[in-house]
């Protein structure tokens, strides 16, 4: 795990520099919301194999969120580590109906809630042949999973969004 980057364009631009999974964000982002860090795993000659975008905001129950959506192949555990979960991957994620989904290029991400740390909901699924982890603290803000949040790619062409940043998410440094 690299060290985590600024919530600025000169953080965005070298984590999308470097990264070989999606970096996903919501967008449009939930009013009130701002992106307030980035998170990697990889180095210089394999690149990141998992890329993690911190957003904070207005909970809908009050007080305030966090979200970290994060990209990682299979067996890296970036999503694990901030679940609260032992091991690199989640296990048996979808013996039952999904939870909640994500829209990514217009199509439905079935997402799965999975059994995390006390302070946190987590929901992981899969994109592009990735997991995708959504882990948010406190625990009540998985109710922001239930309105089917649009997913971006910051790697592709054309998405030069004009990211609102905020203070940094003291949870990437966890």
């Amino acid at each position: 795990m690299q060290p985590p980057r600024s919530p600025s364009h000169a953080g965005l631009t070298a984590i999308v520099q470097d990264a070989k999974v999606p970096v996903w964000v919501l967008w449009p982002l939930p009013p009130g919301w701002l992106v307030t860090g980035f998170v990697q795993v990889g180095d210089e000659r394999t690149g990141a194999r998992a890329c993690g975008v911190a957003l904070s905001g207005p909970a809908l129950l009050g007080g305030p969120a966090d979200m970290l959506v994060i990209a990682e192949e299979p067996g890296i555990g970036l999503g694990c580590h901030f679940a609260g979960l032992d091991g690199p991957d989640p296990g048996e994620v979808c013996a039952s109906p999904p939870h909640a989904k994500l829209e990514v290029f217009g199509h439905p991400v079935p997402m799965w809630a999975v059994e995390a740390a006390p302070d946190r909901a987590a929901y992981v699924g899969e994109a592009m042949g990735n997991w995708l982890w959504v882990v948010l603290w406190p625990a009540d803000s998985g109710a922001l999973m239930l309105d089917g949040p649009e997913l971006r790619d910051l790697r592709e062409p054309g998405m030069e969004l004009d990211l609102p940043y905020g203070a940094f998410c003291p949870r990437l440094e966890s």
